[in-house]
């Protein structure tokens, strides 16, 4: 992959620092590399942690929380709230997954490091998905205020204990930004998605994820009619993972047709057999969320065989238990996946 020249300049308090593209030999796209002293820009970072090398961090900000992930789902909100915690334009991705909390402190405003944030990624060849500032206080809708952000970050979690402060406030809170941007390099995506708020006069916190789409094999066993007759018998349970939604809704996608058919194949050759349809989610996000997500998708089920299949009604009973059935661990996107899944449960 070719890696752009692109040259990038950060403003701290409206003095350039020109940033250098550093070549390199792997997939990444492009550097920034800030020409201030290593102090300024290294601060008191957490052990382990280092900026993404896709772009850097805005002058005096340190890194207080660090992840990697080597594959997962992320959600982007491309629109504004359109309710309470409600927001209806999203763009779902996976691939490797980094997140980095920075804190700025010192006299920089909120504003000034949103555009920084936004000027590197347009100079990068970046298109934007989304982009919002609200830099003064109260809970703004719109995109880059601070009720959206509660939102969006409630579809893409951290952990309660990270001591992140970008959500929460003080006698000095005031606004928020948001950034959501794309770049296309043969095929490949990267996605870069820029959260802030200021937490107090002299401390602006901002959340940097950049997510590499991939592309992950799907090695789960694709279950026909006969191994769920098997399964039914010897477990009283059929596990299915071949029935896909799109994210936050109840609609059937047309790859889950193949499934449904063996379903369908299943019911019709066996018709002394009810079954009880059983929608499972992982653990990320609120409980009472997932736990009607699960239901409203079975139900999507139940109304699918019924329609286009000619099943029985009287067979067929939907419900769902969100999160509290795992199979796999809910620590990683892999036992994640294994947990998203229906399963048929004999009446």
């Amino acid at each position: 992959m070719t890696i752009p020249n692109l040259n990038n300049t950060f403003v701290k308090r409206g003095k350039p620092h020109q940033s250098i593209i550093m070549k390199t030999q792997t997939s990444i796209i492009l550097v920034f590399l800030l020409s201030f002293t290593s102090s300024l820009l290294f601060g008191q970072d957490i052990a382990g942690s280092t900026d993404h090398p896709i772009i850097t961090r805005y002058p005096n900000s340190e890194i207080k929380y660090y992840e990697v992930q080597k594959y997962q789902k992320y959600y982007i909100a491309t629109g504004p709230e359109t309710g309470y915690k409600q927001i209806d334009k999203w763009v779902e991705v996976e691939g490797k997954f980094t997140r980095i909390y920075y804190v700025v402190t010192g006299e920089t405003t909120l504003t000034e490091v949103y555009r920084n944030y936004k000027s590197a990624l347009a100079k990068g060849g970046f298109n934007f998905l989304a982009e919002g500032s609200n830099p003064v206080s109260g809970v703004s809708k719109e995109v880059g205020g601070r009720g959206f952000l509660n939102t969006f970050y409630s579809k893409n979690p951290f952990p309660t204990n990270a001591g992140i402060k970008i959500n929460t406030g003080s006698s000095s809170s005031a606004g928020a930004c948001y950034i959501a941007a794309k770049l296309t390099k043969q095929g490949s995506n990267f996605y870069v998605i820029v959260g802030g708020s200021q937490y107090t006069s002299s401390e602006k916190v901002f959340i940097v994820d950049i997510i590499e789409e991939t592309i992950m094999e799907d090695d789960l066993i694709q279950v026909n009619a006969e191994k769920m007759l098997k399964d039914l018998n010897e477990f009283g349970k059929a596990t299915l993972y071949g029935i896909y939604f799109d994210f936050d809704k109840t609609e059937i996608k047309e790859e889950s047709k193949v499934t449904l058919d063996e379903i369908s194949k299943l019911l019709k050759s066996n018709s002394s057999l009810n079954i009880y349809v059983v929608g499972h989610t992982d653990m990320k996000g609120a409980f009472e969320y997932n736990l009607t997500l699960s239901k409203n998708r079975a139900k999507a089920i139940v109304n699918e065989l019924v329609k286009n299949y000619a099943i029985s009604a009287n067979r067929l009973s939907a419900d769902g238990v969100g999160p509290l059935a795992p199979v796999s661990t809910n620590q990683s996107e892999e036992g994640r996946k294994l947990n998203r899944r229906v399963e048929l449960v004999l009446k």
